[in-house]
């Protein structure tokens, strides 16, 4: 397999963070996304949306967007399980992961912050304020879980969507107002799996 990505692209990390819990191993293939890589005819070939991750299976076939690829490496490698529990259980993952990937994520990746500086909006503000409301929203859905993970003694897909946007909330001064978020991020942090996975690990890190 090979992981097309960036080191500083939450999206990408969210994949090294699950070839790593799942003991997978890949290459990687690097795409400078302030240089414009992402938007050159070769990259644009595997992935039209010039977006990062995208993952070159064994067979050479090639897939996007973040949480598909995760999913499909949950169901080659099913141990340990992304998705546990009963349907309500996994259900109540999916839609905590959905609200950084549908929710915050896109709204102020870098592509959005361009965008909106030509309204003339600060980016930073903009950034600010979309990644605190949907934390409020993640600090709730997860108030009455104990942990020591979202949902959970070991890491779920949630942890694994929730560990890349604290980076990211940190990388635009966001206050981190958010104490079971805060430790839930402190559990995976100890895990190798999302250690070792960080942005500053890799090798395309500035």
């Amino acid at each position: 397999m090979i992981l097309h990505g960036y080191f500083r692209s939450s999206a990408s990390w969210r994949v090294r963070i699950v070839l790593a819990l799942k003991g997978l191993s890949a290459g990687q293939a690097f795409h400078h996304l302030r240089l414009g890589q992402h938007r050159l005819p070769d990259y644009l070939a595997l992935n039209p949306q010039g977006f990062v991750p995208s993952l070159e299976t064994d067979d050479g076939t090639v897939l996007t967007q973040s949480m598909a690829i995760c999913e499909y490496l949950d169901e080659i490698a099913p141990l340990p399980p992304l998705l546990p529990g009963d349907p309500v259980t996994r259900a109540r993952i999916r839609a905590f992961s959905q609200v950084i990937a549908c929710d915050i994520h896109p709204i102020h990746n870098l592509r959005m912050l361009k965008r909106v500086t030509g309204y003339g909006i600060d980016q930073g503000d903009w950034a600010r304020q979309v990644i605190a409301e949907g934390f409020d929203a993640l600090e709730t859905l997860v108030a009455d879980e104990t942990g020591p993970f979202a949902f959970g003694t070991a890491p779920t897909l949630a942890d694994v969507m929730l560990v890349p946007q604290m980076a990211s909330a940190r990388r635009f001064d966001v206050e981190m107002r958010w104490p079971r978020l805060a430790a839930i991020e402190a559990a995976c942090l100890a895990l190798p799996a999302f250690a070792d996975t960080a942005p500053a690990q890799q090798p395309d890190a500035e």
